[in-house]
Order: structure tokens, then sequence, then C-alpha cells
């Protein structure tokens, strides 16, 4: 049994692990296609032609009180508990459980420089996430602890640095390619084909394929360990600061204040092997209680929060 085990795309440090983390893969059972390229073939090609587009809610007259907007039939349905650490339960299965609930998650190609600046790391972490605009500070969350650290956890604690590039459509299979369990010391930058740009405030490079890419210096660091295996070591979460922002131009606005997603066109993880593209959005705007009032949008809705509880 498996008491944890992290995204495959985090990068081994020495050829034990890479082993280990290989027959974790074989266990953990995410590709569910004995021949996958057979099953890829049979599936429709890929839309190039879709384009971002924005497209109304679900119900656009929808109104204050009316929960879901599917009838009802959501209430129907049963949910079963699961205790994660119930008897018999491998974590791995709270891993797969976990990545296929929470989605889409945004993916982080994380550059980093080792300390003595003769070895570099690129790899893709899907426990990547904004947490705060000023400072700016995003988290990116490691499989296992600082004893079995990942070259890319090996590298920011040394230096404090990395890049932080945003995946897009148009180098996804580059950027899976940074995934591979390849031995200490390969360059997934030459094996994906992704070409390294310079950065002003940290010596490791950013993608210049990237839409987006943050330059960053690392903020602090926590440690966590097993519930399910007491003192072992399961995972690590890095905080880092924004220090510079990199944007395409075309992708820019003229107040240097958005992105625009037809250009930025981002690519997150699903469960499995599953990625997720993101062509199609709506907008709502955040409703004001005072305006609601006014409309008596709140008649009979008004209510402690305990009561409502209830």
């Amino acid at each position: 049994m498996f008491a944890n085990f992290g995204d495959y795309e985090q990068k081994a440090n020495d050829s034990s692990s890479i082993e280990h983390r290989a027959d974790a893969e074989k266990t953990v059972g995410r590709n569910p296609h004995p021949d996958f390229p057979k099953v890829q073939a049979s599936r429709p090609d890929w839309r190039q032609e879709e384009s971002w587009h924005l497209t109304q809610t679900v119900d656009p007259n929808w109104k204050l009180g009316r929960g879901g907007n599917d009838g009802g039939e959501s209430l129907k349905k049963k949910h079963v508990q699961i205790d994660p650490y119930e008897d018999g339960r491998p974590a791995i299965f709270n891993y797969k459980l976990l990545i296929s609930a929470i989605i889409p998650r945004p993916i982080g190609l994380v550059s980093t420089r080792s300390e003595s600046g003769r070895s570099t790391n690129l790899a893709p972490f899907s426990y990547t996430q904004l947490i705060n605009h000023d400072p700016p500070l995003f988290i990116i969350g490691f499989a296992g602890g600082f004893s079995n650290a990942k070259d890319t956890l090996t590298n920011l604690t040394a230096t404090k640095e990395c890049t932080i590039n945003i995946i897009s459509e148009h180098f996804l299979e580059a950027a899976n390619a940074t995934s591979i369990n390849t031995p200490h010391g390969i360059s997934e930058w030459a094996l994906s084909g992704l070409t390294p740009a310079p950065c002003t405030e940290v010596k490791c490079s950013r993608v210049k394929e990237a839409v987006f890419s943050v330059e960053g210096k690392l903020f602090s660091t926590q440690e966590f360990e097993s519930r399910a295996t007491p003192g072992q070591k399961t995972g690590v979460l890095a905080i880092v600061e924004g220090t510079r922002f990199w944007v395409r131009e075309d992708a820019l606005n003229e107040d240097r204040n958005l992105i625009d997603p037809a250009i930025l066109r981002p690519m997150s993880r699903l469960g499995g092997i599953m990625y997720g593209r993101t062509v199609e959005g709506c907008e709502l705007l955040r409703p004001d209680f005072d305006e609601k009032q006014r409309e008596k949008e709140t008649d009979g809705l008004i209510m402690e929060k305990v009561e409502a509880q209830q």
C-alpha cells in the first residue's frame, strides 16, 4: 500500500526515486487505456477552429432563493460518505479521487536552476494557484518531504528562485513532455523543445512560448506529515512571491491589467491523464444586497444564518 503518491509531473532526484516513481505510476493506474495510441486515433481531431466565446448562463432569469438551476434534480441523488482514513483504504485512492474532483486545476510549468548554475529543471505542477495579489503570492504543492525532494523543490529551496509559466494550447504536448521520468541530469528543455528566455529578477529561465510567465522568489515553505502513517513526510507547500510578470504583447490590453483568454487559451488538469481546454465562458454580476432589497427580491428570504441552515 502506498502511503503517499504525488503528481507524476514532479521530477525525482535519483535513479532509485525514479524507479520507485515508475512503479508507483503503474500502481496508481492513471492511464485507463491498455492501448492509448489506438484510443487516441479513434477520437475526433483537435478543433483548432474552436474560438473563445461567451454564452448566457443556464438560467439568465435566476432569482434569489431559487437554489439550483436544474429544477431540483440534483436533490434526488444520493451521496456516499468517505472517510479518507478508513481501514483498508490506500492513500492512493484519495489522490485519484481528489485530482478527479478538484477540477479544472491550473498548471504551473515551473522552471528552476541549481545553486551551482550547472543544472536546470522544468516540470509541470497542477497543485499551483494564485493566493494573493499584494504582494503577488502563488502556491506550489510538492509530493514528498524535504528528505525526498524533487529537483524543482531542491533548486527552489537552494536558490529561492523560480519562474511559473502558464500552459497554453500551442505548447501542450511539449509541456506534458517535461513530466517524463528522465534520469537525473537529463534536460527537460531539450526533450520538450521549449525555448528558454532570460529573466530580470531571477537567474532561471522563463518559457518563451508561454503567454504569461512570473518571475518568483521563495516566500516560505511548509512540510506536511501523513495522517495515515505518522512520522512520514508526504508533501511540501511552497509560497512564491511574484517579482516580475511577462505577458505576450498581443494578449495584453492597453492598461496592462487584463489578459485576453482568446490569446492565452490556457490548459488545465482534470482527473487521470486528462487535460481541459478553456474555450467558453459566461459572465455573472455580483449581486448587491441593497439593490435586491429595492427590487423586493429578498422578500421572505431574510433570516439569521443559524435559522437558514436548519
